[in-house]
């Protein structure tokens, strides 16, 4: 692929401040797209966009909690407003809370369904309508949401977590049909990360040692790289290479799918 074949592109990150989402971003931005980082995380997330900018970029950061309409409402318009357009989604943001079942906690269970089912929804929604024709954008686009290897293999201690990147994936498959269906000219897919050493993956390693399931978290990550068939665990730069086809031209004919970037630990 060229090193620019997402130029004049229009990106909108959520969970962008950080991790996968960051990456994600400067991905995009050398590629020759525009980028804006939704967040949360303010002053994270102006720090990410000011990194960007210094290479050249056109960016931009907008507060957004996904669980909120009005948010993403703002955050869209803000999007369009600054970039001069709006054609690509990464709806990254989400969150695990480890826990075996028997210990599972309703507050938990509402708390990632919100962000990672609610959120995906919200973003599919405001991203279709401001990019199907007669839309605020109005020039069709690309969304890939992130799911996780979470959604295709049975992990100990993330039941809540996997029951939510599965609902992703399934959204996701949806939203594909229904845009082609109804000629939005946006195309939808997902991303099946494997365990990336970010907070948050390192994270699940030490709460994997604190529910018992390995000694130390050198086990614990260890664990995860024999079950993984090349070897290692993933980068957050293969995640967002990954992110970047699914959004160029070279994906052009691929709507409704769940790309495993996991190293093959899905298999």
């Amino acid at each position: 692929m060229s090193a620019k074949n997402l130029a004049g592109r229009k990106a909108l990150v959520t969970g962008g401040a950080r991790g996968i989402g960051a990456a994600i971003a400067e991905a995009l931005a050398n590629a020759g797209a525009s980028v804006m980082i939704g967040d949360i995380l303010a002053d994270l997330g102006k720090d990410t966009a000011g990194r960007l900018a210094k290479t050249g970029a056109k960016t931009g950061f907008v507060e957004l909690n996904v669980t909120d309409d009005a948010q993403w409402e703002k955050a869209v318009a803000a999007t369009v407003a600054t970039l001069g357009g709006y054609d690509i989604l990464i709806n990254n943001a989400g969150i695990e809370i480890t826990s075996l079942v028997v210990d599972l906690k309703a507050e938990d269970l509402r708390r990632m369904c919100d962000v990672n089912i609610v959120g995906t929804g919200l973003g599919m929604k405001h991203a279709f309508r401001a990019m199907r024709p007669g839309g605020s954008a109005g020039a069709g686009g690309a969304i890939v949401n992130i799911a996780s290897v979470a959604a295709t293999i049975a992990f100990p201690a993330i039941a809540g977590y996997s029951g939510t990147k599965s609902a992703v994936d399934r959204m996701t498959r949806i939203a594909a049909v229904e845009a082609g269906k109804l000629g939005y000219g946006v195309r939808v897919n997902c991303l099946y990360p494997g365990l990336v050493p970010t907070d948050m993956g390192m994270q699940l390693a030490n709460d994997i040692v604190a529910a018992g399931l390995a000694p130390d978290v050198s086990a614990a990550v260890g664990s995860v790289v024999e079950q993984t068939p090349l070897g290692r665990l993933g980068e957050v730069g293969d995640m967002a290479d990954a992110a970047v086809f699914l959004c160029s031209n070279e994906a052009r004919f691929i709507t409704g799918a769940g790309l495993p970037v996991d190293g093959g630990m899905g298999t």
